[in-house]
């Protein structure tokens, strides 16, 4: 068998099956799904939009809300087209290349998108307790810096681990149980040990997402005790309130992959479909609440769209 493992040679293509025992209802299914990525298009693209083309939006905030909105459409867009493509056409198909190029993406814009949460916690951890010296400490090449290294630091990691799944053996079968290149569906097809990728992309999830969230915890500590001391209930709450959007975000980054972690390890007895379907939001939540809740909370943005929407409308 050994021998086999060693010589059999990988699959071309592997075969997505959307959502197993719901095949019949992948067209109802697709309605939510579409929906998700049109308001994360729409949202995030007119987030990219408005920021370039106002002026007074160039500041740290709005380049991390824009770095925020790439990482979005590139998240996105790597898994609903295909995803569609399974449900309305039955496009099954996906190279061996691409497959593991899916899940590269999915991987390292993850490993992205938290350490541009955790600059944005660490800006305004800056602008509420130290604001004398904001606009030294946090300045657009510092800023453009953070980016870089965010992205560095999720490329340097992800792909040692996408080296190594590529470099097993898949002759199992080339199905795949998932509507996406899901990390454990894809593994459960290797038929080599992979006892040391399982432990590569646990020690990377704690040690940088988990360690991630660890710092922005407590930064909002440090950020929660300098508001607690001011004298005024209003500029408490006033203070806070410029954190609102970011905590948002946050909970909507970190709250779905919580859940989906738990049910893979404490929801066995739960229908394969559930973890599939938790999987899928856990990629398409964030990137369709994070535009919404930005645009509604940032008064520039909001009134920026409105007009624009106004504009548009003829006669007015």
């Amino acid at each position: 068998m050994s021998t086999f493992n060693q010589t059999c040679p990988n699959p071309s293509t592997f075969l997505l099956t959307g959502i197993p025992g719901l095949e019949s209802e992948h067209v109802w299914i697709s309605i939510p799904f579409c929906l998700m990525y049109v308001i994360a298009l729409l949202g995030n693209g007119t987030v990219l939009f408005v920021v370039k083309q106002e002026e007074t939006l160039h500041e740290p905030m709005y380049y991390f809300l824009s770095m925020l909105a790439v990482i979005d459409l590139v998240f996105s867009t790597a898994i609903v087209p295909k995803m569609l493509s399974i449900f309305w056409l039955d496009s099954r198909e996906i190279s061996f290349e691409a497959c593991f190029l899916q899940m590269f993406f999915i991987h390292t814009f993850t490993v992205v998108e938290s350490g541009v949460l955790l600059a944005m916690s660490l800006d305004r951890y800056v602008a509420i307790c130290n604001p004398l010296r904001y606009n030294t400490i946090v300045t657009s090449p510092k800023i453009a810096q953070i980016g870089l290294l965010s992205l560095a630091r999720g490329v340097g990691v992800v792909t040692p681990l996408t080296c190594l799944l590529t470099s097993l053996p898949y002759c199992k079968m080339n199905v795949i149980p998932h509507s996406y290149c899901e990390y454990m569906a894809v593994m459960e097809l290797a038929c080599a040990d992979s006892a040391v990728t399982d432990l590569y992309s646990i020690v990377v999830a704690t040690a940088l997402v988990g360690t991630d969230f660890v710092f922005i915890a407590f930064s909002y500590g440090m950020i929660l005790h300098s508001v607690l001391r001011l004298a005024s209930v209003n500029a408490r709450l006033k203070t806070f309130s410029t954190c609102i959007s970011h905590v948002c975000a946050i909970l909507a980054f970190y709250t779905p992959i919580a859940a989906s972690s738990l049910t893979h390890r404490f929801g066995q007895n739960m229908s394969p479909h559930i973890h599939i379907l938790l999987a899928n939001f856990y990629l398409l939540v964030p990137p369709m609440l994070n535009p919404i809740v930005y645009g509604a909370r940032t008064k520039q943005i909001r009134q920026r769209v409105l007009k624009m929407v106004s504009l548009s409308r003829p006669g007015l």
